[in-house]
């Protein structure tokens, strides 16, 4: 961990008065996270479904069914395509967060009914189990077997198995960036564009941003620690393997082109832009946005404030030309 300076602390204690006016409403409406993981996470989750429910979306036509996924198990999957409508279009994987402890597909809804009215796009919503009961790499290799299934089962779904895209948010970005390097040393199925959204992606937690975000009215630093031990319960600091925290990846080349965007109050800020940075470096081409005053999730937890609403509509854009 990094010892913390006296700026640290002094922004931690500063730290609503840099929230974006857009999401103030929400940030003194949300209680505090508590540090009873994955109890009090999951818990929170849930109520934000029951709160929203299932989003109606008369243009896309939903199933649902059980594939294999990793050592034996069955993990569930959503899959949302246009209504009366069998072109064949692009595919895409999308992987729900919560800090490899919780979430769940339905989650997501709205936002894969979004997907395939805006993208133009077939989308596999994947249900990865969680840790702790399931630590790395259970919830990986599920998402690695749904891609597979996606990439098999093209077809039968009117997608186009030569352009698939793989994207999630927070630990689904995590997993978005690790399935993507797995993907690569395995020899596919390929992927042609990732979009790793405010990922999970280094197990230390030791960035100056991690240290520094530890109010609990949003993602903070200690959460993020607890939950990286959970995931990792089964390996020591120095095995880590690149796939469970791909900012340990050292060979970055022949990665898909890639999208992500974080906020600057974000306890992931400067692993993101770290592993943004790497990308291009290693000749990936990938778009980078920063959103000033905006805390993990916002998007999500914020969808009808005009800030929310332009990062998921950019990336949203940004997906569709990808996979045009």
């Amino acid at each position: 961990m990094i010892k913390e300076s006296k700026d640290m602390e002094e922004t931690k204690m500063n730290y609503r008065g840099r929230v974006h006016p857009d999401l103030l409403e929400m940030y003194d409406s949300e209680p505090e996270l508590e540090l009873d993981l994955p109890d009090s996470l999951r818990t929170s989750m849930e109520d934000e479904f029951k709160t929203k429910g299932l989003p109606a979306g008369e243009e896309v036509e939903v199933s649902e069914r059980y594939i294999a996924g990793a050592e034996g198990g069955n993990i569930y999957i959503r899959i949302y395509r246009p209504a009366n409508n069998n072109d064949i279009r692009p595919g895409l994987l999308w992987i729900h967060g919560g800090g490899y402890i919780a979430g769940f597909v339905k989650i997501d809804e709205g936002l894969c009914i979004r997907f395939v009215t805006e993208a133009k796009c077939v989308v596999v919503s994947v249900e990865y189990r969680l840790a702790p009961e399931y630590p790395y790499p259970i919830p990986l290799e599920d998402c690695y077997s749904a891609l597979k299934w996606l990439y098999d089962n093209a077809e039968e779904i009117n997608a186009d198995k030569n352009r698939i895209a793989v994207a999630g948010n927070s630990a689904g970005g995590g997993l978005t960036a690790a399935l993507s390097l797995l993907a690569r040393d395995r020899g596919g199925p390929k992927i042609v564009f990732q979009a790793p959204l405010y990922p999970m992606l280094d197990d230390s937690c030791g960035t100056p941003s991690c240290v520094e975000m530890q109010d609990r009215k949003a993602w903070f630093g200690e959460c993020n620690e607890l939950a990286w031990s959970m995931y990792l319960s089964d390996y020591n600091t120095e095995d880590v393997p690149q796939y469970a925290a791909p900012a340990r990846a050292r060979d970055l080349t022949g990665l898909p082109a890639a999208y992500t965007f974080i906020g600057d109050l974000d306890p992931l800020r400067d692993e993101t832009i770290e592993y943004t940075a790497r990308l291009s470096r290693a000749g990936v081409p990938v778009e980078f946005h920063l959103y000033p005053g905006c805390f993990h999730a916002f998007d999500v937890s914020a969808i009808r404030t005009e800030i929310g609403d332009r990062a998921l509509s950019d990336f949203i854009a940004a997906l569709a030309r990808a996979l045009r």
